[in-house]
C-alpha cells in the first residue's frame, strides 16, 4: 500500500488531450455536404476563405443572428486589416456564442466591440522600418535577421503587428512595401553575406505558407550557403490556421523538409515558428499534420499573442500550452499584444500577464513553458514581460529597458485605457496631463529618453 498515493486525477486536468474530433466542419451550412477528401485538400480551403461580409453570409447566415452579421458588416468597413478567413477557422467558430467565440474575435471584426485606438499608438509600433537596411529585411539585434520576402497570408489575423505591410491596401491603410521580387530577395541575402555577426534568420512575412516550394528551396538554400548562418526559422500561421496542407500539399511539405535536412547535414538548425492562440485552433487535423512534421524530424515552436476574451485567463492559457506539449509543438513565446490600429479591443494589461505567467509556470515541464514577453515599442526588443524597470499600474504605463538592444533608451508599453479606473481615464483625456504621466514614469525608471514616436 502507497501510504503517499496521490488521490485520482480531476479530469479537468487532462482536458488538453481533449481534441476535436470527426467531420465538425458539417455544422456549417455551407461545408454541410463536404467529405473529409475535399475539406483536408488546401486548394479547396484557399479557394473557399472568406472574403467578404456577403460570403460569411453565404457561408453561415442559417446558424448565425442577422444582427451580428450588421455588425461584422460595419466591422469589415471599419478595419484596417483586409479580411481572409480560411474555412477550418470558420468551421472551428462556435457560432451559437459568435461575440463570445475566441476564434472569431481573432479574424472577423464587429463595430460593436471596438474601441478608441491608444493615444500613443503608432502605425508601425515597433519601428521595424527604422531597423531595415534593405528592403523587406529587418537588423536589429546584432545576431539575427528578419526577412519578410512576401506580404501575403493564407488568414489575416485582425491584430497583426505588420498591418502597415500585410495584405491588400484597406480603406484605412496604405502598405508599406516588403521585399516581393527576386532582385529584392538577393539584395537581402548579400546583405546578410556582408555581415558576419548575423547567424540566426528568421523567414516570415507575410507567411511562408504562401511561397511555391521552389521559393522555399531558394531561399533555404541561399541562406544555408552563408558559412556564418546558423539557423533559419520559417515563420506560418499556417499550421494553425490551415494545417491541412501539410497533409495534401506534398510538394511545400517535402521543400521544407529538404531545407531542414540540408541544414542538419551541414549541423545548421531549421525550424518551423507557428503561431496557435486558441486550444480550439487544434484538431485531430492538426495532430495529423504535426505528427507528419514530428515523423521527419522537423522542431516546430509556437509564439502566441495575449489576447482579450481569446486566452487571457489561466485555464485557456494553460489548456493551450499543455495541448500543443500534448501535439509535439513547443511553447515558445506569449508576446503582450502590440499597439496595433482598430484593435484595441483585443489588448490586455501587463498585470494580466504576469498573473497568468506565474499560475502557468509549474503545470508542465519548464521546456514546454513558454516566456511571457513584451516586445517594447520604439524598437527595444523582446522583454521578459516581469522585466521592467518602473509599473505605474494606477495610469497604465511600463517602462522597459534594452541595455543590449538600445542602451540609454527607456521604451513605453501601455495597457489598454478602458481596463483603467475612470479617474486615470479622464487624466489619459488630456493630452499635457498624459505628458506628464510618461515623464513622471520615465523617471522613476531611471531612463532618460522615452522612444514614444
Amino acid at each position: 500500500m502507497h501510504h503517499l498515493a496521490k488521490p485520482p486525477v480531476d479530469p479537468a486536468e487532462l482536458e488538453h488531450r481533449n481534441i476535436r474530433q470527426g467531420e465538425f466542419w458539417r455544422g456549417v451550412p455551407a461545408y454541410e455536404d463536404v467529405d473529409e477528401a475535399t475539406f483536408l485538400d488546401h486548394i479547396w480551403q484557399g479557394r473557399h476563405s472568406v472574403k467578404t461580409t456577403d460570403e460569411l453570409f453565404e457561408t453561415i447566415g442559417a446558424i448565425v443572428d442577422p444582427t451580428f452579421l450588421e455588425d461584422a458588416r460595419e466591422g469589415f468597413r471599419r478595419a484596417p486589416m483586409a479580411v481572409r478567413v480560411s474555412p477550418y477557422m470558420i468551421a472551428s467558430i462556435d457560432w451559437t456564442r459568435p461575440y463570445e467565440d475566441p476564434i472569431r474575435r481573432q479574424f472577423i471584426p464587429v463595430a460593436s466591440k471596438l474601441l478608441p485606438d491608444h493615444p500613443m499608438l503608432t502605425l508601425d509600433s515597433l519601428h521595424e522600418q527604422e531597423d531595415s537596411p534593405v528592403q523587406g529585411l529587418i537588423h536589429r539585434y546584432v545576431d539575427k535577421a528578419l526577412f519578410l520576402p512576401l506580404q501575403t497570408c493564407p488568414v489575416y489575423c485582425r491584430f497583426c503587428t505588420r498591418s502597415y505591410a500585410i495584405g491588400p491596401d484597406t480603406a484605412n491603410v496604405d502598405k508599406a512595401p516588403l521585399a516581393k521580387t527576386t532582385d529584392l530577395w538577393n539584395a537581402a541575402f548579400e546583405y546578410i553575406a556582408t555581415r558576419p555577426e548575423i547567424e540566426d534568420v528568421v523567414i516570415s512575412g507575410g507567411d511562408v505558407y504562401q511561397m511555391a516550394p521552389k521559393n522555399i528551396t531558394l531561399i533555404g538554400e541561399a541562406l544555408l550557403a552563408i558559412p556564418h548562418i546558423r539557423r533559419l526559422r520559417f515563420a506560418t500561421k499556417g499550421l494553425a490556421v490551415m494545417p491541412m496542407k501539410i497533409l495534401t500539399d506534398t510538394a511545400w511539405a517535402d521543400a521544407i523538409t529538404r531545407v531542414v535536412e540540408k541544414g542538419r547535414a551541414q549541423h545548421k538548425d531549421v525550424v518551423i515558428h507557428t503561431h496557435f492562440n486558441s486550444p480550439n485552433e487544434i484538431s485531430w487535423i492538426t495532430e495529423r499534420a504535426m505528427n507528419l512534421l514530428f515523423e521527419r524530424g522537423i522542431t516546430v515552436r509556437n509564439q502566441a499573442v495575449l489576447i482579450r476574451g481569446v486566452n487571457d485567463d489561466v485555464r485557456t492559457m494553460t489548456t493551450l500550452v499543455k495541448r500543443l506539449s500534448w501535439i509535439n509543438v513547443h511553447p515558445y513565446y506569449v508576446y503582450m499584444h502590440d499597439l496595433v490600429r482598430g484593435v484595441e479591443d483585443m489588448r490586455t494589461s501587463v498585470q494580466t500577464s504576469l498573473d497568468i505567467e506565474k499560475a502557468v509556470r509549474g503545470t508542465t515541464a519548464g521546456f514546454n513553458t513558454p516566456l511571457f514577453i513584451c516586445d517594447a515599442p520604439g524598437g527595444g526588443g523582446k522583454r521578459d514581460v516581469h522585466s521592467f524597470d518602473y509599473y505605474d499600474r494606477d495610469n497604465g504605463i511600463v517602462v522597459y529597458s534594452a541595455p543590449s538592444v538600445k542602451p540609454g533608451q527607456s521604451f513605453l508599453y501601455f495597457d489598454p485605457i478602458d481596463t483603467l479606473s475612470p479617474d486615470a481615464q479622464a487624466r489619459w483625456a488630456v493630452p499635457s496631463v498624459r505628458e506628464q504621466m510618461i515623464a513622471e514614469a520615465v523617471f522613476r525608471a531611471g531612463g532618460k529618453v522615452a522612444a514614444l514616436a
